[in-house]
């Protein structure tokens, strides 16, 4: 059968393209896709031509083989339909609703232990966000926010909403977020954030420091994808504090201020990537666990809510432009596959 597929292929350029597409060998399933998420992450970073193409594309994902050089396909959040068996692969799978770490394609083969199921119920928009999910729930796993502490999030795109979220539900002293623009700081309130600033006005900053007081924040999580927001992070955390990087900077770079604060105070910065789980919590943790946590989040706060714009497949240049040109009426973007 024909599939049509999208292709980055320069900077600011995507394009689809026909291939063939075989029947599923044994053990794999061939689905026909619904909706898949845009991430407004790495693959704004692949779109604006500041991924570093020498980088392995994914390397635990089998379906992101390869390096981020051009041409290359590219996406991971894909739900759709099982349309046909593979040899040795049970009769259930048939019509059934699953996610994939998957490119954004009209169609693909992929092995039954690669996909996700969806719960019953579940609405294929919200599904499109496990991966969005899973890697806050990470986050929360490599932060291990405490009871009483003081928690910064900077940055609430999709991410960032999902982690304030998650973080509300703990019994914190203190959650404020940051971010530039006032859809995402609304977002932020109704996800339970307390107070959410713009982070280029200085008074904001003054004001979020003396409501964190003169200890400042336990823990910071930068997921704003602006490498110079570590500044901020730094500004806010306290002595012995931690900042938890759960964004992917490809090839920006900005001077960091790492004085006397950062050196003297004994702040920690860790990183956060969600293809791998804290080694200190893999006794009791692993990727099945954090699945099934995050398939209950995704169906208790109904991430399609942060859906504001949704493109068929073959308006996907539109997609991405509205993604990378017009940020301050934009979140959650989906494709759609007729």
């Amino acid at each position: 059968m024909k599939r049509t597929c999208l292709f980055f292929i320069g900077p600011r350029e995507v394009e689809l393209r026909e291939e063939e597409l075989a029947p599923p060998p044994p053990g794999e399933v061939q689905i026909q896709s619904i909706c898949s998420a845009i991430s407004a992450g790495t693959e704004l970073l692949l779109y604006s031509g500041e991924a570093p193409s020498k980088l392995p594309a994914d390397s635990s994902l089998p379906a992101l083989s390869g390096n981020l050089a051009y041409p290359l396909k590219y996406g991971y959040s894909m739900v759709g339909q099982v349309i046909a068996l593979g040899k040795a692969v049970e009769k259930q799978w048939l019509g059934r609703r699953v996610f994939a770490f998957n490119p954004h394609e009209s169609a693909f083969n992929a092995n039954i232990g690669d996909v996700q199921i969806l719960p019953e119920g579940c609405p294929e928009k919200d599904a499109a966000f496990l991966a969005n999910m899973e890697t806050a729930v990470n986050l929360m796993l490599d932060g291990s926010p405490r009871l009483g502490e003081r928690v910064v999030v900077l940055g609430q795109g999709i991410l960032g909403l999902l982690s304030a979220a998650l973080l509300a539900r703990h019994p914190l002293d203190a959650l404020l977020t940051f971010d530039r623009y006032s859809v995402r700081r609304d977002f932020s309130l109704k996800f339970g954030a307390q107070v959410s600033f713009d982070p280029l006005d200085s008074a904001a900053i003054e004001e979020a420091l003396d409501l964190l007081g003169p200890r400042r924040a336990d823990l910071v999580y930068e997921l704003s994808g602006r490498p110079e927001a570590l500044d901020l992070a730094l500004a806010l955390v306290g002595e012995h504090g931690r900042i938890v990087v759960g964004s992917w900077y490809g090839q920006r770079r900005a001077p960091i201020d790492l004085g006397g604060h950062f050196h003297r105070g004994r702040v920690k910065i860790i990183s956060s990537q969600v293809s791998q789980i804290e080694p200190a919590l893999s006794g009791r943790w692993d990727r099945d666990r954090r699945f099934d946590f995050a398939w209950k989040m995704v169906s208790e706060l109904h991430p399609s809510r942060l859906v504001t714009h949704q493109f068929r497949l073959a308006q996907a240049s539109e997609a991405y432009a509205q993604l990378a040109e017009r940020p301050a009426e934009t979140l959650g973007v989906l494709l759609t596959y007729g």
